[in-house]
Formats: structure tokens, C-alpha cells, sequence
């Protein structure tokens, strides 16, 4: 057995704790980063990259039969042969050895296999045994979460994993759940010639964000020839060649695959968090500086501490955690004011902050304004009357935004400039004298505005 000291060992080797131990390293500490599948994590090889390419060439074509003269050009169907030859080469055909020299680059050391705690400040990797001289830092992410519903796991359906690297598409799929990653995926694999089936208990889709938000792209999947079921519930799962979900109620949905994508659960079960008296298998408690249970030397940031388990926010808590060690203490701001969130369809929603809902739960004196995301100039170029609305959610009492959405074609792009209104607070009347420029989408703002009455 090698004996190792470091200043700091980062279980997890995704952009959370790539980012983590860049940061520490680059202020000169030794870092040592724990890695059992692939550096980058499942952003780069299972979700977000992969399924962005999918749905990449559905989007643009969706957008091209919007504007005429461009229309007329369309001759063909679109080629899932290409689309998934795409996919491959943006998640490097899931080869790391293009992101390791970056770590290599900043003197993190890297090892390769499944890394436990062995005690205080200590990890073991295989044969190595890991001393960390300040802290160790836990960013070993989340998977799938499976429902307790009878004959599901017998009937061994996909996961995100298998939908982001499936090398043909699916004559049907069953789609389980009716959040960002249920509708991202049925858009994609139906766009890619499969027929989809979306089951949602809840009664809309996108639970988690405006009414509106769920309904509008509920009607768009519906448009594309999803078959979209909400207030449905699955009870038990039967594969017999095609996989059959029987629903409450009696009906039933059918399809050569069944993908599960009901959220997530933190990958907390293996990694020794009983050597140090922590119950293991479950999302990790942080504290305010993503400390564990008080620990001055353990920390847990992105998906396993169950916060926010979005990449971005990740990559903000392994900043945070990083300067936390070096004994910068930094408010989480965005964590506290909301994180910005996209779902990538089409339309897609893009959102900040709070919903209504939300605001009005925590009490918040609020006003909330609506128009259509396409009702200024910039938008028609992207398609006359394409879908979607956007919604601002402003605390009238301090005369600040603390929400916003945007439903519409590619809106993602526009909502840092909500993020900076929110996370930063900026008061509506300086608000106002953040000109957009002329045409474009940006002026939805000066809409939002003059419907507030500025």
C-alpha cells in the first residue's frame, strides 16, 4: 500500500470538483482528485452535452419551417445517422484523455477508481491510502433515481445514460416523468424518428416552474406527435419483447424502450461516510459553506448535497467550497436569490428565482407581469408568433425582480441578463436605463418594463 499527503483530496472528478481543485490549486495548494469513470463527469459523456446535441438539429429545423424563405428550402428529413455521429464526437465518443491535461496542467493529481473515506481527513483509492493535510472534498454527483413500482427494475429500462448514448433510435419509447430531462429526451428521440409516450403523475409538466411554462411545452411536444399524459401514474411494468406500464385508471402505455427520468438520488453509498459517522446513501446535509455537519475539513458540493443539481450551480459551490478552504468566506448569493435553470426544448424555458407560487409562499409582496416573448421586433426573425410567454416577478415592496421566466425559441440566451437583475438586485428604475439594443429578443425587457408602468 503508497501513502500519499495532499492539502486537499476531491472525490469526483466531474466539473464540480474539477473546478473545486482547480481553484484550490491554482492559490498553490497540493490537490489530489478521485476518479472511478470518466474525468468531466456525467455532464460531458450523459447528459448535458450529449443530450444538447440530439436535440440541436430538431431545434434548428423547428426554427428554418418558421421563416419563410428559408422554408422553402427544406428538402429532406432530418438525419439521425448524422445527429448521433454529432453526439459522439461532442462527448469525444466518452474518452477522457482530452480532459485530463487540464488537470494535469495545474498539478492536480489525479487516481483513477472508486475512492471511499477511511476516517478523518483520509481516503483510500484501491491500494492508495490519501491524507488530506486541510480538507476533503466530496463532489461524487447523483444518478438516477428508480420508483418503488412493481416489475420496473426486471424490466431493465433506460436511464440517462442509456438515452444520451443509445446508438439507434427506438421504434417507441415510453418516457417516466414529465421534468426537464423526460421532456428534453422524448423531444429528442421523437424528432429522431422514434414515437414517444410522456407519463407524468403531476397534472403538468415541468412542475417545478410556471404554470404556463409546463402547458406551453406540453402543447409543442403534443404538436410533434408526442403523446403527452399528465395526472398519470404508473403501477406496474412488464417487458414481454415490447415494455408495457400499466397506468391508474386502466390504461396502459407501450414501447420498444422505457426510459425512467424521475429525478435523481446522490451517489453517497460507497464512499465511507460511516468511517467518519455519517449515515451513507442519501443527499449529504451542508451547512451554508457546504460543510458536513460541522466539519472544519469535510465538504460536499454539486449533486450529492441535494441543493441544486444543476452543473452551473455545481461548478458556483465548487468555487465557493474552494474559497471557503482558503479561508475567503464568501456568501452563497445565488444559491439564496435562485439559480438560473433552462430546460432546453422547443420552446424552451429559461428561469431565475421565483415563480409565483414561490413567491407567494414566502410571502412576498408581489406583482406579476406578462407578455408574449415574440411581441417585439427581434423575435420575429426567429418566427412571426412562435410560441411563449415570459413573466417577471417583482417584490413591490422593494421595487426589485425576484424571478423571471422566458418561454420561447433559444431563450436561454437571454436569461443571464435576468440573473444579473435578480442575484444582484438591481432597483426597477435603473432597470429601466439598461437600453436594449434594437431589433433584438433583448427588448422583451422594454416590454416587461412598460407593462410594469415604467
Amino acid at each position: 500500500m503508497s501513502e500519499s499527503e495532499f492539502d486537499v483530496v476531491v472525490l469526483g472528478a466531474g466539473s464540480t470538483g474539477e473546478v473545486c481543485a482547480g481553484r484550490l490549486a491554482g492559490a498553490g495548494l497540493s490537490v489530489a482528485i478521485v476518479e472511478p469513470h470518466l474525468v468531466g463527469g456525467e455532464c460531458s459523456y450523459y447528459a448535458c452535452m450529449p443530450s444538447k446535441a440530439l436535440l440541436r438539429p430538431g431545434e434548428l429545423l423547428a426554427e428554418v419551417e418558421r421563416v419563410p424563405g428559408a422554408r422553402e428550402a427544406i428538402t429532406g428529413d432530418l438525419d439521425a445517422r448524422a445527429t448521433l455521429a454529432r453526439r459522439d464526437e461532442v462527448t469525444s465518443n466518452r474518452d477522457d484523455s482530452g480532459q485530463v491535461p487540464w488537470l494535469e496542467q495545474r498539478g492536480i493529481e489525479l487516481f483513477r477508481g472508486a475512492g471511499a473515506l477511511a476516517g478523518e481527513r483520509t481516503v483510500r483509492v484501491g491500494e492508495d491510502l490519501l491524507t488530506a493535510r486541510r480538507a476533503v472534498v466530496i463532489a461524487t454527483g447523483s444518478e438516477a433515481a428508480m420508483p418503488a413500482i412493481e416489475g420496473l427494475s426486471e424490466a431493465q429500462p433506460w436511464t440517462n445514460r442509456d438515452a444520451t448514448t443509445a446508438t439507434d433510435a427506438p421504434a417507441s419509447l415510453v418516457v417516466l416523468g414529465g421534468g426537464p430531462v423526460g421532456c428534453e429526451l422524448a423531444q429528442a428521440w421523437r424528432t429522431l424518428g422514434s414515437e414517444v409516450t410522456l407519463i407524468e403523475s403531476a397534472e403538468r409538466l415541468l412542475g417545478s416552474e410556471e404554470a404556463f411554462a409546463g402547458e406551453q411545452v406540453a402543447a409543442a411536444l403534443s404538436e410533434r406527435g408526442v403523446d403527452v399524459r399528465t395526472g398519470a401514474r404508473a403501477t406496474s411494468v412488464r417487458r414481454n419483447g415490447t415494455v408495457d406500464v400499466a397506468l391508474d385508471g386502466g390504461d396502459e402505455a407501450s414501447g420498444d424502450e422505457l426510459l425512467v427520468a424521475v429525478g435523481r438520488q446522490a451517489r453517497s453509498a460507497k464512499i465511507g461516510l460511516d468511517t467518519v459517522g455519517l449515515e451513507p446513501g442519501g443527499f449529504i446535509d451542508v451547512d451554508e459553506r457546504f460543510r458536513v455537519g460541522g466539519r472544519e475539513w469535510l465538504y460536499a458540493i454539486g449533486d450529492v448535497n441535494g441543493t441544486v443539481a444543476l452543473t452551473h450551480m455545481g461548478k458556483y459551490q465548487g468555487r465557493l467550497a474552494a474559497d471557503a478552504i482558503l479561508g475567503r468566506d464568501l456568501p452563497p448569493i445565488a444559491q439564496d436569490r435562485g439559480a438560473p435553470r433552462v430546460t432546453f426544448t422547443d420552446p424552451q424555458v429559461a428561469a431565475v428565482g421565483l415563480t409565483r407560487e414561490r413567491a407567494i409562499e414566502r410571502g412576498v409582496d408581489l406583482r406579476v407581469v406578462d407578455v408574449e416573448t415574440s411581441a417585439n421586433a427581434g423575435a420575429s426573425f426567429r418566427g412571426r408568433n412562435a410560441p411563449g410567454t415570459s413573466r417577471i416577478v417583482v417584490d413591490e415592496a422593494r421595487r426589485v425582480i425576484v424571478g423571471a421566466t422566458f418561454v420561447g425559441p433559444e431563450i436561454g440566451e437571454l436569461l443571464h441578463s435576468a440573473t444579473v437583475a435578480v442575484v444582484a438586485e438591481v432597483p426597477l428604475d435603473d432597470l429601466w436605463h439598461a437600453v436594449a439594443p434594437f431589433p433584438t429578443r433583448a427588448e422583451v425587457w422594454l416590454k416587461l418594463l412598460e407593462e410594469y408602468g415604467l
